[in-house]
């Protein structure tokens, strides 16, 4: 509660706080309900309750705030040298829980990735990872590769979000770039089925090299695998004990 004479507790950032932002959570639109395919049983995972809030996905306006705006000035920039611009190769720009994303098209994906690294600018030199991501619902773009960068030069983070759909699952590789991408893009490539054009050796790195499908998708079925020293299988959620109705 506010005392006379100070401002009241919105004002002093109090909407900022989890249980604000929560409640404005919940104000979102459903996005989807269950997940791994659990949707309208009964399952011990819990997964068949879930329900996912989220606004529709959106721009994100200049100015950015902090380093965000130079980084994108920068990028632009370099593009621009070689007759494209920033518009041409990203999608949109979001800055998110204080994060700042580029989700970059296809087809500009190695360009954007060598700008990054070598444009004095911005010299993001390390490459923290690349994981895969899964959304059946989203048609035409069901698969997406996030990108992790860091740059010590200039003390910054990055991520870059690419998309594909299931029936032309191709990213170009960024192993010419950044070479320490070759086993994350063969683990991403295992485990969600993302082809990294141009990636010198992709092959499966955790699973057996004749192993069926990609376990980490959301239609991979669950459960239903041989316990091979048992003889015994554990069940898909929707076959299991239920807890509850």
């Amino acid at each position: 509660m506010s005392t006379p004479g100070q401002p009241p507790a919105e004002a002093n950032g109090d909407g900022n706080l989890p249980a604000k932002l929560g409640e404005e959570r919940l104000t979102a639109p459903v996005v989807r309900t269950g997940m791994f395919g659990i949707d309208g049983t009964s399952d011990t995972s819990g997964y068949g309750r879930l329900v996912v809030h989220k606004p529709l996905p959106q721009s994100s306006s200049r100015p950015y705030g902090g380093y965000f705006d130079a980084v994108a000035d920068a990028l632009g920039t370099a593009l621009s040298a070689d007759g494209a611009g920033l518009d041409d190769a990203i999608e949109r720009v979001a800055v998110e829980h204080g994060e700042l994303t580029f989700y970059v098209r296809r087809a500009s994906l190695p360009a954007v990735a060598e700008k990054l690294l070598h444009d004095p600018a911005l010299r993001f030199e390390v490459f923290s990872g690349v994981s895969g991501v899964h959304y059946p619902d989203e048609a035409g773009r069901e698969l997406a590769a996030v990108y992790h960068l860091l740059s010590i030069t200039h003390n910054r983070r990055v991520r870059l979000e690419v998309r594909a759909p299931d029936a032309d699952p191709h990213i170009p590789s960024v192993t010419s770039t950044y070479p320490a991408a070759n086993w994350h893009e063969r683990e991403t490539w295992d485990f969600f089925g993302i082809i990294f054009d141009g990636h010198p050796a992709l092959t499966r790195i955790e699973m057996p090299d004749d192993w069926p499908g990609h376990p980490q998708r959301k239609d991979y079925p669950l459960g239903g695998i041989p316990v091979e020293y048992r003889g015994t299988k554990v069940p898909p959620p929707d076959e299991r004990r239920s807890y509850y109705s």
